[in-house]
């Protein structure tokens, strides 16, 4: 079976590696990561990821932005995206939803048991399920 593929994008390395740590308590992934919205949108294109946890507040490109190119690409309408920010403001989450988000988290992402419910919903969206947990 095929690993699925989750791309984390974000520019802390301490908010990237609690989400890593997360995703891998969860499930037998494939991690990749980027810093920013730029090396987002190049992962996607080379590496086709099943769900990627959009980091809305970063240099370079910020995901907003990335979020909009990514669904213009081929593959970008078969990637669940879940937005990621610090510091949610109102009406954030439907600005995100209205870019092509699937779902929004707010970091930092402590509770494990959110992120399983959501990777585990949208990976069933986008491809069925086929998701293996770890303990």
């Amino acid at each position: 079976m095929n690993r699925k593929k989750i791309l984390v994008v974000e520019d802390n390395e301490d908010n990237r590696r609690i989400l890593v740590y997360r995703l891998r308590k969860i499930g037998d992934f494939e991690i990749l990561e980027a810093q920013n919205g730029l090396e987002a949108i190049e992962m996607t294109e080379k590496h086709s990821p099943d769900l990627i946890f959009m980091d809305l507040k970063m240099p370079v490109m910020d995901g907003w932005e990335a979020t909009k190119r990514i669904r213009l690409t081929a593959g970008g309408r078969r990637v669940a995206i879940i937005a990621l920010t610090a510091q949610a403001m109102a009406g954030d989450e439907q600005k995100a939803l209205a870019i092509g988000c699937d779902d929004y988290l707010a970091k930092p992402v402590v509770d494990p048991e959110i992120v399983r419910e959501k990777v585990e919903r949208l990976l069933k969206k986008y491809a069925g399920p086929t998701l293996v947990a770890v303990q």
